[in-house]
Formats: structure tokens, C-alpha cells, sequence
């Protein structure tokens, strides 16, 4: 007869993390050892970061252009990043743009050891009158904050973030291509930089910006993808980082992403739990549109409640579909059971994910359990590589990006 203690041992991995997690109350003497770095500082005024003080250093060196066509993501940089340091004692130091280069840090830094490193993904477009816009930047610099004070790290004003970037972004204008379908991808990241070997609060910080000019995320097009379900590993979990744009967070998929590509599949979709609920699709959010049970059409994608990214293409395209009122929009949890059900019963209608870097990307196949469940596109032209919705979707979001559809969500910069 096993005790309580050892059926709770004999619990599986994917079994454990359904259960409630308890609340581990340190001692107040190793409380006050791992965060008396804020303790000295909460009567004190720390400086934030100001735009108005940004200092420009010119590269004296411009790189030469990489024609459109060549551009590989995330492979080419500009000439200039941004910098701005932080510390414990003064806050934010004045923000510096500098010719891009490489960032010392000692061997020590706490960024290495325990990954406080948080960072954001948002893009720069160039319209046919030649503006330079971004695309709900606001929303990025929320969400960049959220990660931030997830791990500890220092927190910041995100308009006046913006603003710097800005400027990033107008010096390295002549980066951003000038074709449709091609922009400057922007990569802010916070980082940990004190040198200590203690986990705890870190007292120093840096925050930096490189850009990268970038073409399609997939070098096959707009062309539906293949995915396998990933059921041995989960991405997230209750509780966890799912929801915070960690660098945590995407190191162990790409495992995952390798396993797939070699059983010749583009992408894995993540499951979670004992009835295999659909989370994200590598690592973009993930859209079901079909006819649910109630003779409803529905377009459904999973929850906020932790384990996913809080997408800004998520959101626009929630936001699209309640103005359009044309089906029934949910936030809701779904499983492939469900999907494998509405797809034998003639139900499933589209699946997509979505992402900044590629906007969205059409479902046509899913691995699951042994067979390839088939995804249907668009039943009116066989030929075709995306369902009607998923394309409108990704036309009218291109078409705020590049000004070609007048929206609030796309931003000028002067």
C-alpha cells in the first residue's frame, strides 16, 4: 500500500503541472538578503528615463544596404542601437544612441546565470508617400513593461521609451525597405547586468535597441504550414512565464521546432494538460475559426489566463473580428479533441496563428496522435494557400501597417 507521500511522487510530469502550486514562505532574514538591494531606495527618488537627454553618437562607418531580396530575419543590423543603463542608487541614466556594437559584461553578470532578460518585437513600415509608421507601439511598450516587472527588473516609462525609440529609428531611416511586405524589425531587450552569483534582485540594469530590416518571416510566402502536436513537453504552464516575452520562454522550443522540421513539418503546436488543450503554435497565438455545437460561427483562440503571450496581432485581430460582427468571437479554452471533432463532423471551418513577425500564418495539416488531421482553406478555390478569413485578416492588418488603410493604430513618426 503506497502512503499519500509516495503516490504524490508517482504523480506524471504533465499530471503535476495541473496541480495547485503551494506558496514557499522564506525566512525573513533570507527575505531581507535577497532584496535589500530595493530596501535603501523605496524613500528615494530614482531618475527615469527622459528622451530629452538622449545623447546621439553618429557612426562614422555606415554599413552598406542589403538588397531586399537578400535579407534573411534577423540577420542584418543598423548602423546605431540605443543604450540606457540603470542602477540601484540614480535609476535610469541619460539614454545614449551609439554605432551599433558589442556590449561587455563581466563573466559574473546575473543575466547569464539566471536569465533576467526580458524584451519586446515590434516593427517600423515605410507607406508609399514614404512616413515611417509603427504599429501599436503602445501596446509593446505595456507588454514590455508586464515582462520587466515579472523578473525583477527595473521598471521604466514606457512613453518616454517610445519616444527614444523614435529617434533610434529616424537616424537608421534610410534601413527601413521600402517594398510592400518588408520593414525594420525593432528589438528592445532589459537585461541584468550586476555581477553576483546570489539569486536575488539585481542592482543594475541595461536597456538596449537593435533594428534588423527584415522581409517575409517565411521564406515560402504566404503558403499554409504543416504541424506537429507536441504532447511529451509543454511550453508553459499555470502559474509560470508563459505570459511574460522572456528569453526563458523560447530557448527550450527549439528542441521541439527541430523534431518537427525533421518528421517534415514547419512548426509544433503546443498541448497542455490531460485533454491536450491548444496553447500556441511555436511561437505565435493560434486562431480556430468553426461551426460550433450551438450551429454557431466562431473564431476561438485560447485564454489570457497565464500560459499564453498576450499577442498584439492577437488583439487586432479580436478587435477586427468584434467590429466586423459577423461571428461569434471567444477567448476561451479549446482542445483537439474538439477541433478533431468539428473536423470529422464538417464543422472546422480555419486555423491560423498569428505574430508580429508574420502576421498570420494559415494551418493546412496537424499531426496529432498518430495521423495528420487535414485543415480546410478556402472551399471555393482549391488552389488557394489560406482560408478567406485568415487572408482578410492578415490583408486589412498589412494595409494599416503600410498607411493604405487609415487607422489609430498605425503611428507616424515626424
Amino acid at each position: 500500500m503506497l502512503s499519500s507521500a509516495s503516490k504524490r511522487i508517482c504523480l506524471s510530469i504533465r499530471s503535476r503541472t495541473l496541480l495547485p502550486r503551494t506558496v514557499t514562505t522564506y525566512p525573513a532574514i533570507f527575505q531581507q538578503a535577497l532584496f535589500q538591494s530595493t530596501l535603501t531606495n523605496n524613500a528615494k527618488q530614482l531618475a527615469d528615463i527622459d528622451h530629452g537627454k538622449i545623447q546621439i553618437q553618429r557612426s562614422e562607418n555606415l554599413k552598406s544596404l542589403i538588397p531586399a531580396k537578400d535579407l534573411v530575419f534577423g540577420r542584418t543590423f543598423t548602423d546605431h542601437m540605443l543604450e540606457i543603463e540603470w542602477n540601484a542608487d540614480q535609476g535610469w541614466s541619460d539614454p545614449i544612441i551609439k554605432p551599433y556594437g558589442k556590449i561587455s559584461l563581466e563573466p559574473s553578470a546575473m543575466v547569464f546565470h539566471y536569465s533576467f532578460e526580458c524584451f519586446e518585437g515590434l516593427k517600423a513600415y515605410k507607406d508609399k508617400d514614404g512616413n515611417i509608421r509603427l504599429f501599436r507601439p503602445d501596446m509593446n511598450m505595456k507588454r514590455f513593461k508586464k515582462s520587466a516587472a515579472r523578473l525583477t527588473l527595473p521598471d521604466f516609462n514606457g512613453e518616454e521609451l517610445l519616444e527614444c525609440l523614435k529617434k533610434l529609428i529616424r537616424l537608421d531611416e534610410r534601413w527601413i525597405p521600402a517594398e510592400r511586405g518588408y520593414s525594420l524589425y525593432i528589438r528592445p531587450s532589459l537585461i541584468g547586468t550586476q555581477e553576483s552569483l546570489g539569486v536575488g534582485v539585481t542592482t543594475r540594469a541595461l536597456l538596449f535597441i537593435i533594428c534588423s530590416p527584415v522581409g517575409p518571416y517565411y521564406k515560402t510566402g504566404f503558403d499554409a504550414v504543416r504541424l506537429l502536436a507536441t504532447t511529451d513537453k509543454v511550453r508553459a504552464w499555470p502559474g509560470g512565464t508563459g505570459d511574460a516575452k522572456i528569453g526563458g520562454n523560447y530557448a527550450p522550443c527549439v528542441l521541439t521546432q527541430i523534431e518537427a522540421a525533421k518528421r517534415g513539418y514547419h512548426q509544433n503546436l503546443w498541448l497542455f494538460g490531460t485533454d491536450d488543450e491548444i496553447t500556441e503554435v511555436g511561437t505565435m497565438n493560434c486562431f480556430v475559426l468553426l461551426k460550433n455545437e450551438q450551429n454557431e460561427i466562431e473564431l476561438v483562440t485560447p485564454p489570457l489566463n497565464g500560459t499564453i503571450l498576450a499577442g498584439v496581432t492577437r488583439d487586432s485581430i479580436l478587435s477586427l473580428a468584434r467590429s466586423w460582427n459577423e461571428f461569434k468571437v471567444s477567448e476561451r479554452k479549446i482542445t483537439m479533441p474538439e477541433v478533431v471533432k468539428a473536423q470529422e463532423e464538417g464543422r472546422l471551418l480555419e486555423m491560423f496563428g498569428a505574430g508580429t513577425a508574420c502576421i498570420v500564418s494559415p494551418i493546412k495539416e496537424i499531426h496529432y496522435h498518430g495521423r495528420d488531421l487535414s485543415i480546410p482553406l478556402d472551399p471555393k478555390n482549391p488552389s488557394s494557400n489560406t482560408g478567406p478569413v485568415t487572408k482578410r485578416f492578415a490583408d486589412v492588418i498589412v494595409g494599416i501597417q503600410y498607411g493604405e488603410i487609415p487607422h489609430k493604430w498605425s503611428v507616424i513618426i515626424p
